[in-house]
């Protein structure tokens, strides 16, 4: 996918990560690129030849799942495809966000434009229209198992397509006719397989699994700046983070995690200060084992990134329409790329790393507000006692980190069959890449505490100044958030240092040293 000023053209199985991220960071104009519709004509071309043959063909002239043996007439096939969608659309709770929605879209287009799905150029133009217009079909979060495709999940989305239910528009919600009609859009009826066609498929547990790797992406960058800016509120030693340790070991992410560290605490002054005459001979592992563990984290963030970067481009309805068939005819397949394991087991690894993250940065707190292992005042704050500083604010991490660990049981590992055990063993990916929202902000409200906690541990330090990039990220908090002098409401400063770590605020002077995290 290419960037035009504000618009994408979009090259069906050739999205890059960057691409996803633009996409999920805010709206843009989307182009299909003009050499994809000779071949979804060709693909569509193909059902109708099937349809005008008679013979039986699943999902176009037969009924789903365990109905599959039912054969439906020809003068049936619009209503089979309108009343899947209709009844296929029981999602519950909560609508997946705008950022989300639009990853959906983009993914089902893409999917649908590499001509193996049987669409004609009218439905993919139709959810390029609903996607430039700004018009986010209303998605319940629930209902999906991850396989057999997002079947409820996409027929809302199929839903806003056929000018039934509601959508949302600049963050309100509104009926789907009255949106379409104000932008000049046409509903849709569907034709033989292309309902099949719109709700088989992966796109929402990709979707949600990609928000999650994103939004840890950010976790990464903020924790290992409030990391680094713990150590030196502590004290601590830069020694552990000597190339040569990590190069022995040979962990990718842990040597790049250790250099990305030596950057972040150069030429600190604090540093400077206790270079000779420490007594402490080792700092506890939260801080002198960092490379370790958030290398680790490293590395499962992208592992899962490429697995999840493959399945956005991926065909993954059921069934597929190859052209390649005997005799040069066309040929429908059906097989089961609507089965989303890679998915699930990409959102599992993110939990873990999002989790982790949490956990370490918990545990700096903790010894933050310790004064027996910090030297920091008690509690981070004057007068101990008349004033109960951090006290309170380390249980809410400490209580967040503990339901984290909760959150990253592994989906993946359960099934439940459905369809009457046609569908005999699913993913669970949809939730298990819907939970990684609710653990990222649990870990950004700790990586947020622990940087009020490490700065208010530089400002005890003054007048020495920690390194150039961990000064100009205190700069930006306190700008923010004043010193803890005497106990006050808490909470808003908690807040804004949570919303400073979502923004990716914590890195904005250093992006070329996390430069390699997006390689």
């Amino acid at each position: 996918m290419t960037q035009h000023a504000k618009s994408w053209t979009l090259k069906p199985g050739a999205m890059t990560l960057a691409d996803l991220r633009a996409v999920w960071a805010a709206p843009a104009k989307l182009i299909l690129a003009a050499e994809a519709y000779p071949v979804i004509e060709a693909s569509a071309a193909a059902v109708q030849a099937i349809v005008a043959k008679g013979d039986a063909a699943y999902g176009i002239n037969t009924g789903f799942g365990l109905l599959a043996k039912t054969r439906i007439p020809d003068e049936k096939l619009e209503q089979l495809q309108r009343n899947l969608i209709l009844s296929h659309s029981v999602g519950t709770g909560e609508l997946l966000s705008d950022a989300v929605v639009r990853l959906i879209m983009l993914m089902k287009i893409g999917s649908l434009a590499r001509g193996f799905s049987g669409v004609r150029p009218q439905i993919v133009d139709t959810l390029i229209a609903l996607y430039n217009a700004g018009i986010m079909p209303a998605i319940p979060a629930k209902g999906s198992v991850g396989a057999s495709g997002d079947l409820a999940p996409l027929s809302h989305m199929t839903l806003a397509m056929l000018g039934v239910g509601e959508v949302r528009v600049n963050g309100e919600l509104m009926a789907a006719p009255e949106a379409l009609a104000q932008a000049g859009i046409a509903p849709v009826v569907l034709a033989a397989k292309e309902g099949l066609a719109l709700i088989n498929g992966t796109q929402v547990s990709n979707a949600l699994a990609l928000h999650g790797l994103f939004m840890a992406e950010r976790l990464l960058e903020a924790a290992m700046v409030t990391g680094a800016l713990s150590l030196d509120a502590a004290k601590g030693s830069d020694a552990p983070f000597d190339a040569r340790v990590h190069a022995v070991r040979g962990q990718p992410g842990q040597i790049l995690a250790a250099q990305m560290y030596r950057q972040l605490v150069a030429h600190s002054a604090i540093r400077a200060s206790h270079l000779e005459g420490d007594e402490r001979v080792q700092d506890p592992y939260s801080l002198r084992c960092q490379p370790q563990v958030m290398g680790a984290c490293l590395d499962l963030i992208g592992n899962a990134g490429r697995t999840l970067l493959i399945e956005a481009n991926a065909v993954t309805d059921n069934p597929l329409i190859f052209q390649d068939g005997p005799n040069g005819q066309a040929e429908i397949v059906s097989g089961g790329n609507f089965h989303a394991e890679p998915v699930a087991f990409a959102a599992d690894t993110l939990a873990l790393a999002i989790s982790e993250i949490g956990a370490l940065a918990e545990r700096r707190i903790a010894l933050l507000i310790d004064a027996t292992l910090s030297g920091l005042p008690p509690f981070l704050v004057r007068d101990p006692g008349v004033n109960s500083g951090f006290m309170i604010a380390h249980v809410t991490a400490a209580a967040l980190a503990s339901e984290n660990k909760s959150l990253a049981h592994p989906a993946s590992v359960d099934s439940l069959p459905t369809s009457a055990n046609q569908e005999d063993h699913v993913s669970m990916a949809t939730f298990a890449g819907r939970r990684l929202d609710d653990m990222a902000h649990n870990t950004a409200v700790i990586v947020g505490i622990e940087l009020l906690a490490a700065a208010q541990g530089i400002d005890f330090h003054r007048p020495l100044k920690t390194s150039p990039h961990l000064e100009h990220v205190h700069h930006q908090l306190r700008q923010r958030v004043p010193f803890f002098d005497a106990d006050r409401f808490f909470a808003p400063d908690i807040e804004a240092a949570k919303q400073m770590v979502l923004r990716g605020e914590l890195s904005t002077t250093c992006k070329s040293l996390f430069a390699p995290l997006y390689a």
